[in-house]
């Protein structure tokens, strides 16, 4: 089969690599009919991730059909057309029952860690791709949900609920502020509404990705690079500061943009993946009652959340900019990687 491999920062390639077998009675095989890349990705490629070694395919999202099951696998068959969760859980450690699966502690990868499809072991950038744990792995697909939603289900979208909005604690009637608009910042954009928001404020410096974050739900945009960035979110919220500001660009400076615009006893709900240390002003904030929360996705809410989709309930259309051939990821990378020039939200890759 063919596969896109990590061969060291900056470095990849699409090349024949062994065909993805089962290993453990638990596994599935699925053939990848749709995938995608992700931020995370190009960290990896970036050499950002040192647990990912020359030889990794890579990639944790995809909708594919099953091709193999193993003999214990009970909830799926040969010929379902699946979704392939980024968290893989064995669905009976500690953690898995306490419905915290990104830290599953079975061998597979390494224990502790859930993410490891394209980071511990071989991802979803393939043409086929083993899948521990299939029956709490993998989500039956209904027939009428096409591969370009149900990608978005992989990761993005339960990311963005569960990391932003769950953990952001939001309720009926709140302002909330999401701190870049990004693939992940527009899925807590599209889903802030299912708890009821009144006010969503979207941050970014890119007009388009602000023009698509009205499109997912926004009810306010800022231009994150204005010098009065902050009296605008204000001026929003009647100068009482947003309930719940959702960061999700990963960088120093928009951790502390969320700890400027929420207001007393509000959340700050960190989503973006951190590659350096970032301040925290306790000094300024012990007194202003503000819980901050931080958080690796368990994809939990995923069934409901296809639920919502298939129902029509969720308008994530417009998150898929850019289509290509699967054997054309090479490409695809280079279009992701220039986002600000390409205008790319999600890529999709599809056999």
């Amino acid at each position: 089969m063919k596969a896109l491999v990590f061969h060291g920062p900056n470095t990849i390639a699409w090349e024949e690599v062994p065909d993805a077998r089962l290993l453990e009675p638990t596994d599935a095989v699925v053939r990848i009919d749709t995938t995608t890349i992700c931020g995370t990705d190009l960290h990896i490629l970036h050499g950002d991730v040192p647990a990912v070694t020359d030889g990794r395919v890579l990639g944790h999202e995809g909708v594919g059909t099953i091709v193999a099951v193993g003999e214990s696998v009970r909830s799926h068959a040969v010929g379902e057309r699946v979704i392939i969760s980024c968290i893989s859980g064995c669905g009976v450690c500690t953690y898995c029952r306490s419905q915290n699966p990104s830290h599953c502690l079975a061998a597979e990868g390494m224990p502790g860690i859930g993410w490891v499809l394209g980071h511990l072991i071989d991802g979803t950038q393939a043409e086929l791709v083993r899948v521990p744990f299939a029956d709490s792995s993998l989500h039956r697909l209904p027939s009428n949900v096409p591969d370009e939603l149900a990608v978005l289900l992989s990761d993005i979208l339960p990311t963005g609920f569960e990391i932003g909005v769950r953990y952001g604690h939001v309720q009926p009637g709140d302002s909330v502020a999401v701190v870049g608009a990004g693939p992940v910042g527009l899925a807590a954009v599209a889903t802030a509404g299912l708890y009821g928001a009144a006010q969503i404020i979207a941050l970014d410096t890119d007009g388009h990705r602000l023009d698509v974050a009205k499109r997912l739900g926004a009810t306010a945009t800022v231009d994150a690079s204005a010098p009065d960035w902050k009296a605008q979110v204000l001026a929003i919220t009647d100068d009482a500061g947003v309930d719940v500001a959702i960061e999700c660009v990963g960088i120093p400076q928009t951790f502390t943009m969320c700890t400027e615009l929420v207001r007393p006893g509000g959340h700050v709900a960190n989503v973006g993946v951190h590659g350096a240390p970032a301040e925290l002003a306790l000094q300024d904030l012990w007194i202003r009652n503000i819980t901050i929360t931080t958080g690796l996705v368990n994809t939990t809410t995923l069934p409901m959340l296809l639920r919502l989709v298939a129902a029509g309930k969720l308008p994530v259309e417009a998150f898929v900019t850019h289509r290509f051939d699967l054997d054309d990821i090479v490409s695809a990378y280079d279009t992701f990687g220039r986002a600000a020039q390409t205008q790319a939200l999600k890529v999709l890759l599809s056999r």
